[in-house]
């Protein structure tokens, strides 16, 4: 009885995480960037607390890439928005989960382990994997789900 238990909380948890996933995916839309949008979410005892999507610091022009097509290198990924956003407010995301389009870049695996995030769940993979190996590393549990078959409602 308690696997059914365990399991009943494992489907309830998973459904969660699709549901959220599709959330950031929504959220990445508001991206000006053009060869990938990204969005991310941080939620803490089933609230959102922050989000964020890939773009320009503010006070920029909302181009994120060059004349040859190549992300600018200021633009902020959709993390360090999130996580950012945070230090401005009154939330802390200690012990948070991120939910994030795209697999987290070391730079940004630095920033999560720094901000107590201690689960990231993405549903893209991104052709370098040392941001994962990172938090890995940092015993933050990381979950890959793909969400491109889940049909919006």
């Amino acid at each position: 009885m308690n696997q059914d238990i365990n399991q009943g909380a494992t489907d309830k948890q998973l459904a969660l995480d699709r549901r959220y996933l599709r959330m950031a995916r929504i959220w990445s839309e508001n991206s000006y960037c053009q060869r990938r949008k990204v969005g991310a979410l941080i939620v803490k005892d089933k609230m959102i607390i922050s989000d964020g999507y890939n773009g320009t610091p503010s006070g920029f022009e909302n181009v994120c890439e060059d004349d040859d097509y190549r992300t600018k290198p200021y633009v902020l990924h959709a993390e360090a928005n999130a996580i950012t956003k945070i230090a401005r407010s009154h939330n802390n995301s200690d012990g948070a989960t991120l939910y994030v389009t795209a697999s987290p870049c070391i730079e940004c695996a630095k920033l999560i382990i720094q901000a107590g995030i201690k689960r990231v769940v993405y549903s893209d993979e991104y052709r370098l994997n040392d941001g994962i190996k990172l938090l890995e590393q940092a015993n933050i549990s990381v979950a890959f789900i793909d969400i491109k078959s889940d049909v919006e409602s």
